[in-house]
């Protein structure tokens, strides 16, 4: 079970420390619990019920209104709201309650609405990888067990895998090819697999070979996948050492394919492009990127 501080709650839930003391001590919304030394603190179940709470606030619900509901009616508000709410924030909060409390229901009736409303890239774009990065503070804070996570990522994953297995296969053979793969030590896959879909969707060939990939491992798949582009990410490893070492090694092995990188490491490092490698250092600018070659492909084709 893990413990917070009332900075804790207002960095994770966006509610001022000042006016959660006031719902306490006005409303009698939270009970904190205090150490022996009379330092107060909050728990699972209270960090719950701040995000019902400011989440049923942000939609207009008085205070006053919600301290009179029992906790069945906060829970039954916030799936209401949640059903017809397309506020970007409503929705990560109430993705939030959903992983702390493992509802599987409550997530996907968010992302189904979504994809219905603007399709799938668009609801990982600004949806998905806006809740993933409050996981990510949620993670560092100790706000979450690693079976939270691990449940959300498998079902964020399942979304990936059913959406790319909507794609026909491409039709023709001339179709540029790209190898995707995470090196040793990177476990990025959710963002790989987005990447999978990402070139699915622009009708590419794909082969993706999953995580902990040797450079023998690399050279078996070119010699029988024969793509045009090399592509993986970097955001884990050679933290201590020069990426650029791993990408001269790149370059040496594949001298006739093309190297394409994203990951933190190529922004922390400040990889620069050239002729052979393709740095990528936002979503936003992998997704142009992509376009700008089915763009060339089409106008060739």
């Amino acid at each position: 079970m893990a413990i917070y501080t009332i900075k804790d709650l207002e960095k994770l839930c966006g509610v001022k420390a000042h006016t959660i003391r006031v719902w306490e001590r006005r409303y009698n919304l939270l009970n904190p619990s205090r150490t022996e030394s009379n330092i107060r603190y909050y728990q699972d179940e209270d960090l719950k019920l701040l995000f019902n709470i400011s989440l049923l606030n942000k939609n207009g619900i008085r205070i006053s209104r919600i301290a009179q509901m029992s906790p069945q009616q906060i829970t039954e508000k916030v799936t209401e709201i949640s059903r017809v709410n397309m506020e970007m924030h409503s929705q990560i909060d109430t993705m939030t309650i959903s992983l702390i409390e493992m509802d599987e229901f409550k997530f996907d009736k968010i992302v189904r609405t979504n994809i219905e409303q603007i399709g799938f890239e668009r609801t990982m774009y600004e949806v998905i990888y806006p809740f993933l990065e409050k996981l990510s503070l949620m993670w560092l804070t100790g706000s979450i067990h690693p079976v939270q996570e691990h449940f959300m990522n498998y079902l964020i994953r399942q979304k990936i895998l059913s959406a790319i297995d909507q794609f026909p296969f491409p039709a023709h053979d001339n179709q540029p090819r790209f190898l995707i793969y995470l090196p040793e030590g990177e476990s990025q896959e959710l963002s790989m697999l987005f990447m999978h879909y990402l070139l699915r969707a622009r009708e590419f060939k794909v082969a993706y070979i999953g995580q902990n990939n040797r450079m023998g491992d690399l050279k078996d798949a070119c010699s029988i996948f024969a793509p045009h582009y090399l592509f993986t990410m970097i955001t884990e490893t050679f933290a201590q050492e020069p990426v650029q070492d791993y990408i001269d090694k790149l370059c040496e092995a594949f001298p006739d394919r093309h190297i394409v990188l994203t990951g933190y490491q190529m922004v922390a490092q400040q990889v620069q492009s050239t002729d052979q490698v393709k740095v990528l250092r936002s979503l936003q600018e992998t997704i142009d990127f992509l376009d700008d070659i089915r763009n060339l492909h089409s106008s060739h084709s």
